[in-house]
């Protein structure tokens, strides 16, 4: 490990990370251009084979960027997609930002580091940088944007610039260091681990804009929420969230595991997914009466149809979201984990004047929006397991199968967990048995 990194974990003050040089290369997991095609005629693309940890050249720094230590990171389905090279190589991305021209040259290479979660130190910032320094906690939004395009200052996940850092973009977090831009910066949550802290942006603030924020379903008091694959990163947020808003959620898993998972997130009402009978190579005419059955099943529990369907499951689910909302309802996706061409009966919509919301991470504003929630122990994170980062195969591949509950986390330049708090008092009044309800499970 080189001297700076050391100076972090050791928690050096401000002054002396400054003295300590910042290295020519990081270690990271990354992504190889020369793999591109590896999994060409392979009925199984196991990401173990296409992720690798190593040495990476690290990049200069932009006047309006920082860069952060990370302490650590997390799994989020971007990096599996990623890994796996679909629907088409991140690589394209690189490619197509870097012909921008300027420091967006720097991201087209021939390796890309992957990752769009993060939580560490500020150990160096740009001539322009103003309100961050170094030595400062920060986790990292996952979005990158320009502010200089006017869309940006209505709601920056329309700007035509935002992009998915570490999918989108080079440099991301799983690494000991990442390159941001300080746009991307949110004060860490004190009464929070490294691991703990770098788990929740991309999922817990992508829950909530789908949710609560007022470019998406916008749920009330009372409203039954319908919440597929719902120990998921983004599902055992949605959860939490509609329970805090005085919904009504109700969680479709796949094991009676996860139900007791779901119990433990205080979700009121539980399905095992083999109750509706869902498959995801379903005719139209299976989706109906899926969509049939399932009704049924959560007019038996709760006595109404919900009124909104939280779906990022896509493919084997859509159809059934659309048609099983109530009259006016609403269906909201963020993402297609089981493939990405939905079909539906749009009778079911049209007729009943429901409508599908489509909704993309979040912009800065909801992010903070959603850390206060944290703060507040309103929200917990919902880590089920911890690997370090010379295992991120591992922990990719867990994802990749579904075989996961809540987040994975990976441990980058933290030697161990539990690191990180600076906020005992408010860890303690929050209670340790609510800070991570999935890893009692």
């Amino acid at each position: 490990m080189d001297a700076l990194a050391e100076a972090v974990i050791a928690g050096a003050s401000p002054a002396a990370l400054q003295r300590e040089a910042v290295p020519i290369s990081y270690t990271a997991a990354h992504l190889r251009a020369a793999d591109i095609g590896m999994f060409d005629g392979c009925e199984d693309a196991d990401v173990r084979r296409s992720l690798r940890v190593g040495g990476v050249p690290m990049p200069s720094l932009a006047p309006d960027e920082v860069l952060v230590a990370v302490m650590a990171s997390s799994i989020n389905y971007n990096t599996v997609w990623s890994a796996m090279f679909q629907p088409m190589p991140t690589f394209n991305f690189l490619k197509r930002y870097g012909k921008r021209g300027g420091d967006a040259l720097r991201h087209d290479q021939p390796h890309h580091v992957v990752g769009s979660d993060g939580a560490g130190v500020v150990v160096r910032a740009g001539a322009a940088v103003r309100r961050w320094k170094i030595g400062d906690h920060v986790v990292v939004s996952c979005i990158q944007v320009d502010d200089h395009e006017p869309a940006t200052h209505a709601d920056s996940v329309l700007g035509a610039e935002q992009r998915a850092w570490g999918y989108e973009t080079n440099f991301g977090g799983l690494a000991h260091y990442t390159v941001v831009k300080a746009s991307q910066l949110i004060t860490k949550p004190g009464h929070l681990t490294w691991e703990e802290a770098a788990s929740n942006m991309l999922t817990a603030t992508t829950s909530y804009r789908m949710l609560i924020g007022d470019k998406g379903a916008r749920i009330k008091v009372g409203d039954i929420v319908l919440i597929w694959g719902a120990t998921g990163g983004l599902g055992a947020f949605a959860v939490q969230l509609v329970k805090q808003a005085g919904g009504i959620p109700v969680g479709v898993v796949g094991s009676e595991a996860k139900e007791r998972a779901l119990s433990a997130l205080g979700c009121d009402v539980a399905i095992n997914r083999m109750e509706i009978g869902l498959t995801d190579d379903a005719t139209p005419e299976q989706t109906i009466e899926q969509g049939k059955r399932l009704g049924r099943i959560i007019r038996k529990k709760v006595g109404e149809d919900p009124h909104v369907a939280f779906d990022y499951v896509g493919r084997a689910t859509f159809g059934i979201s659309v048609f099983v909302v109530r009259r006016g309802g609403t269906v909201v996706t963020c993402g297609s984990s089981t493939g990405f061409q939905h079909t539906y009966d749009n009778r079911y919509l049209w007729m009943n004047s429901k409508r599908i919301l489509g909704s993309h991470a979040a912009n800065l504003n909801e992010q903070a929006e959603c850390a206060r929630l944290f703060n507040l122990g309103k929200i917990s994170p919902v880590l089920s397991a911890v690997y370090p980062l010379d295992e991120v195969g591992d922990a990719a591949r867990l994802v990749q199968k579904n075989e996961h509950m809540g987040k994975v986390g990976v441990l980058c330049m933290a030697p161990k967990e539990g690191m990180g708090i600076t906020d005992q008092e408010l860890r303690d009044s929050i209670g340790e048995a609510r800070m991570n309800p999935l890893r009692a499970v």
